[in-house]
């Protein structure tokens, strides 16, 4: 019986001491899985923009949610540097992909969604958007969410654009575009969307349709910043 527990002993400490490297295929496998996250960024954003017309508002569920994984894919290299400091190794492979399959894979799907979906696909959906905003106008409906939509699919190059002049390159990263997001939709979206919603209570007052809720909701998207402010102000008091 002794000398089995000495002999599990001596097998339990030779194999502490052995160390392993992690096959070549492996790291091939997760250079290129991080490789492709920038693509998987901007298909995230082309189904935000589609979320934006089928589920009727910019703060909905679907939209918010893409958009949120699109910045996570976007920043998802930084965003693994966290599992180290939890005790969980996450080594991130350098010196490109080896393997000349995998390696063009990659090449191939970077084409697939720059030529194909950004550059062909998404002026089709925005097309069909416009199409859809007509269609809502000449059944009696907003077609806001349809002309919204269009430009979000159209502009989905310059949000990677954006999430690029946030990217501190920290681990924070991931909060850091979040929050140029914030400011962005504060200090930039929410004044152009002022403007669309007095031109759009001027027509409902021309139209004698009710138009004192448009100018209630010009006020509030004018004052987001001073009730964040506000908000902020309060909760350290």
């Amino acid at each position: 019986m002794n000398l089995r527990r000495r002999a599990a002993a001596s097998e339990v400490e030779l194999t502490g001491k052995k160390t392993m490297t992690t096959p070549q295929l492996l790291n091939d496998i997760i250079a290129t899985m991080l490789a492709l996250s920038l693509p998987t960024a901007l298909l995230s954003l082309v189904l935000a923009g589609l979320s934006l017309r089928r589920e009727g508002g910019v703060m909905s569920g679907g939209f918010t949610k893409w958009v949120f994984w699109s910045v996570v894919f976007w920043t998802l290299q930084p965003l693994l540097s966290w599992f180290p400091s939890f005790g969980l190794a996450a080594p991130i492979p350098t010196g490109g992909i080896q393997s000349p399959w995998l390696s063009s894979f990659s090449t191939d799907m970077h084409t697939f969604v720059d030529s194909f979906v950004m550059a062909k696909l998404v002026p089709v959906l925005a097309a069909f958007m416009v199409i859809r905003a007509i269609i809502d106008a000449a059944q009696g409906q907003n077609p806001l969410l349809s002309i919204l939509a269009a430009i979000f699919l159209l502009g989905a190059q310059g949000v990677v654009s954006l999430f690029q002049s946030w990217d501190s390159g920290t681990q924070y990263t991931t909060v850091d575009v979040l929050a140029g997001a914030w400011t962005y939709l504060a200090g930039t979206i929410m004044p152009i969307a002022a403007g669309l919603a007095i031109i759009w209570g001027i027509f409902n007052y021309a139209t004698h349709k009710p138009w004192l809720r448009m100018a209630v909701v010009v006020l509030a998207i004018l004052c987001v910043s001073g009730i964040w402010k506000l908000v902020l102000t309060m909760m350290s008091s």
